[in-house]
């Protein structure tokens, strides 16, 4: 996993190599205690033992538990939003049910691997924590389903942008829940369904 960056949350830019791998050991520190422990448990004593250093020695970085929780959502966010980008089907890719059949079981496959990060802002995490994470993600997502539009433009008895609104709601919001509750039904299933749902929505009213 990529090092942290420099964040605005830090008291302090690591500048050093030996810097860089204390910021990135106490946010590992940070993601086991917040997994194992939930929101309300950790603490930065709980990170900082866990990061096996001082609660001294944490602070030199961080200013308290929200920053460290913020660098754990970035971490997580970043490494989310990248995998969903890369599923934006190239511009000569010109079977729209082909392509938006390949983008739900991609998005599907982002969203299991990160499934640690999916809980947390749905789950556990307070709204506050998560805004600007989980916005990052909808836009990937209306990124995934805009490409899809560009082959197929929808022509919905409703505006443009409120018919994207809708299908990229649909999209995230079954994709999430099946990751997370891990219903009876098979992924090939879904992925049928919501491709089923999303040509329905566009195609000409009768």
């Amino acid at each position: 996993m990529a090092p942290v960056s420099p964040d605005p949350h830090l008291r302090k830019s690591p500048r050093q190599e030996r810097s860089r791998q204390m910021v990135d050991r106490i946010v590992e520190a940070g993601r086991t205690v917040l997994l194992e422990q939930g929101h309300e448990r950790t603490t930065t004593n709980r990170v900082a033992d866990e990061a096996g250093i001082s609660p001294g020695s944490l602070y030199q970085y961080f200013p308290n538990k929200e920053a460290i929780l913020a660098a754990v959502m970035d971490r997580y966010s970043r490494d989310v939003s990248e995998e969903l980008a890369g599923l934006v089907a190239p511009p000569g890719r010109r079977d729209p049910v082909a392509t938006l059949r390949a983008t739900f079981h991609g998005l599907l496959d982002v969203l299991e691997t990160h499934r640690e990060f999916v809980r947390l802002v749905t789950e556990v995490l307070p709204r506050t924590q998560t805004g600007e994470r989980t916005g990052e993600i909808e836009r990937r997502v209306r990124d995934l389903v805009g490409a899809y539009l560009a082959f197929a433009p929808s022509t919905s008895r409703i505006a443009p942008a409120a018919s994207a609104w809708i299908l990229v709601r649909m999209v995230e919001h079954l994709s999430v829940q099946y990751v997370l509750e891990s219903p009876e039904i098979s992924r090939d299933q879904l992925v049928d369904e919501m491709v089923r749902l999303t040509i329905a929505h566009v195609a000409p009213a009768s």
